[in-house]
């Protein structure tokens, strides 16, 4: 289950089929747009550590539109590899820790009451390790040839459950607002973490004495081809 449904990434893949067809004919890099993506999320967060609260939301929800071009733009213009794809994952868990550092700063900063500032913090430290280890579970279950894409928050429903609020909204009075959307990123994503242990438990559950059972993974070649680019 997830909860940014997968017919809405479809119409919004398809939306952006001319503005992807256009970067191919340009042959704008794709680690070229991971790099813009990359700038736009750290900038996210610096913005969320000046208080500017809306202008980080925008900001965010920019930085997944781009993260969504280029491993397309890669595809597309026949540009895969190996280290695009450790680059882009690595600038994205980079990216995350800085956008959730900005949001500490602001609630260190004045941004929520004198009394909510601990449990601020600590929700925000727990949405930054939790979202990461989210992103790492996947990869290492992929490291190991299995499918591990559950979870009801991955990466899109960070991206949206974050930024579409403060866009409209800023962080609430007194912060309240963007207190209550950490704490809430932060414990689904520790439901995810939890999915996702259970899931690859499963699928390994069986074993014999040379080591794990081979599991049919028909999805598997897709989820890597979308992880080696560049």
């Amino acid at each position: 289950m997830k909860l940014v449904p997968n017919r809405l990434r479809q119409l919004v893949e398809t939306g952006l089929g001319p503005l992807i067809d256009g970067l191919i004919v340009a042959r704008v890099h794709p680690n070229t747009l991971t790099t813009i993506g990359f700038l736009t999320l750290v900038g996210s967060g610096v913005a969320f550590g000046l208080a500017q609260v809306r202008l980080g939301g925008g900001l965010l929800l920019l930085s997944g539109v781009i993260d969504m071009l280029d491993g397309r733009v890669a595809r597309g213009g026949g540009r895969l590899s190996q280290f695009g794809a450790f680059y882009d994952s690595t600038l994205d868990r980079v990216g995350e820790a800085a956008l959730m550092a900005g949001i500490t700063v602001f609630f260190l900063n004045g941004g929520v009451p004198a009394e909510w500032a601990v449990w601020a913090v600590l929700s925000s430290s727990v949405a930054m390790a939790s979202g990461l280890i989210v992103s790492y579970a996947r990869a290492r279950a992929e490291g190991l040839m299995l499918e591990c894409k559950v979870g009801l928050v991955q990466r899109a429903e960070r991206i949206l459950g974050l930024g579409v609020p403060t866009v409209f909204f800023g962080a609430g009075r007194d912060g309240i607002l963007l207190l209550s959307i950490v704490t809430m990123l932060a414990l689904l994503a520790v439901v995810t973490i939890i999915q996702r242990i259970h899931h690859v438990y499963k699928l390994t559950r069986s074993t014999t004495p040379e080591g794990p059972s081979t599991v049919p993974l028909p999805a598997l070649a897709d989820s890597l081809k979308e992880r080696v680019r560049r």
